[in-house]
């Protein structure tokens, strides 16, 4: 299951799709239009703007855009600020990989080829789909 804020954040970001590449918008326009806490969306869409998908500008006209076009933003991408790693237990993630402290082997783990096809899969989902897959 994916957080609120993965939620959340996916949710701003196609509001700010469809309203085009470099359209600002107020996060007030945002928040009540995809029923989202006001002082939530802030921290998320500030986090957005620290990773480089999101500009900002202030006064009158102002509010948050997109930098990019909605077809060049990876959901993958979108993911793994605001969730983390696409991997559901750290054995299986390929770029944050650790071993399981419970565990005693990987190749005798029940668990481990069912998490590794799960994390394939949504990789797979992930990465095919952009900005534009959501508006």
């Amino acid at each position: 299951m994916i957080s609120k804020k993965t939620k959340y954040g996916l949710k701003a970001m196609s509001y700010l799709a469809r309203k085009g590449k470099g359209t600002p918008v107020l996060i007030s326009e945002i928040s009540e239009a995809e029923n989202i806490s006001k002082k939530f969306l802030e921290a998320i869409l500030l986090q957005l703007k620290n990773s480089g998908f999101l500009g900002s500008k202030m006064g009158k006209g102002g509010g948050y855009y997109l930098l990019k076009e909605p077809s060049d933003v990876k959901l993958v991408s979108l993911y793994r600020i605001l969730e983390g790693p696409v991997a559901p237990l750290p054995c299986v993630s390929l770029n944050y990989y650790e071993k399981c402290d419970d565990c005693n082997s990987e190749e005798d783990c029940k668990l481990n080829a069912v998490m590794i096809e799960l994390r394939d899969n949504m990789l797979a989902v992930l990465t095919n789909k952009c900005l534009k897959d959501l508006m």
